[in-house]
C-alpha cells in the first residue's frame, strides 16, 4: 500500500536576516512514510525540530529542499512546491491539522468555528448546514463545552476551551492525514482521555496521522509507533563574526 504521507531528504533552515544573514539549520535528510492507520509520534527534546516538521508537511514553512509528498485522492502533490490553489484544496479536503493554540475569529460563535470545516466542505446549503451544526454540537458536547458558550466567540476562553474548539474543529471532518501539535497540553484527565479515543477512532477509520505527544501516558495509548527526531538533527552553522 502506498503512504498517505511521503517525505524524502527534506531540511529546513531558517535565515536570521536581523542578524546578518546567520542561518539555523534545524531539519536535515528527513525521511519518513505514514501509512493509512498509522498515528506516527515524534520523539525528541525541545528543538528538536518536531513542530517545524508538521509546519513543512503543512506548508505554513516553506521546506528548504526534499519533498513532502501528499496525495489528494486524484494525484500526488508535492507541499514543498505546491501552488498557492493546491494548498488550499489539500487542506480543505485532504490534510488536517490540530495546533496547541486556537486562532479566535472575531465575532464567529464556538459553535460555527467547529461547524466551519462541514460548512466549507458544503458550498453553504441549507441542508449541509443544519448537518454540520448538529456534528458540531455532538462533539461539544462530547468535549464538555457548556452550552452556555456555543454561542459566544471563544477568545475569552480558558486555554483548556480554547483548545477543545480547536480539537473539534480539526477532527469535525475526517481527513486521510492529521497533523496533531500537543492536542492535549492544556486539557485535564477527563477530556485529555476523550481526545486520545477520539484519535484513536480516527486513525481506526484510515487517517494516516503524525503528532507530537510529551505527555507519555498519552503517547503510549495513540501511537502505533515512535519517530526519533534526533537523526534529522545536524550542527547548527555558527552566526557570522563581526569584522
Amino acid at each position: 500500500m502506498n503512504p498517505a504521507l511521503r517525505i524524502r531528504g527534506l531540511s529546513k533552515t531558517f535565515v536570521l536576516h536581523n542578524q546578518g544573514g546567520a542561518e539555523l539549520p534545524v531539519l536535515h535528510g528527513v525521511d519518513l512514510d505514514v501509512h493509512a492507520g498509522e498515528c506516527v509520534a515524534l520523539d525528541g527534546p525541545s528543538g528538536a525540530g518536531k513542530s517545524t516538521l508538521l509546519k513543512c508537511i503543512y506548508a505554513n514553512y516553506r521546506a528548504s529542499g526534499g519533498a513532502i509528498v501528499v496525495n489528494d485522492g486524484a494525484r500526488d502533490i508535492d507541499m514543498a512546491a505546491a501552488s498557492a490553489r493546491e494548498l488550499i484544496a489539500l487542506r480543505r479536503d485532504t490534510l488536517g491539522y490540530v495546533s496547541q493554540f486556537l486562532r479566535t475569529i472575531p465575532r464567529v460563535s464556538a459553535l460555527d468555528i467547529v461547524a466551519g470545516p462541514l460548512l466549507e466542505a458544503g458550498g453553504g446549503e441549507a441542508e449541509t448546514a443544519r448537518h454540520a451544526r448538529r456534528e458540531a454540537e455532538q462533539l461539544l458536547l462530547r468535549l464538555r463545552i457548556p452550552i452556555r458558550l456555543w454561542s459566544v466567540p471563544p477568545a475569552t476562553f480558558s486555554g483548556g476551551e480554547q483548545q477543545r474548539i480547536n480539537i473539534a474543529r480539526g477532527l469535525i471532518r475526517a481527513k486521510p492525514v492529521l497533523l496533531l501539535d500537543e492536542p492535549t497540553a492544556s486539557l485535564d484527565a477527563a477530556n485529555r482521555t476523550t481526545v486520545m479515543a477520539m484519535i484513536n477512532e480516527a486513525r481506526a477509520a484510515g487517517a494516516a496521522i503524525i503528532g507530537i505527544f510529551h505527555d507519555q501516558r498519552v503517547r503510549d495509548a495513540v501511537a502505533t509507533r515512535v519517530v526519533d527526531m534526533a537523526p534529522f538533527q545536524r550542527a547548527q552553522a555558527a552566526a557570522p563574526t563581526e569584522a
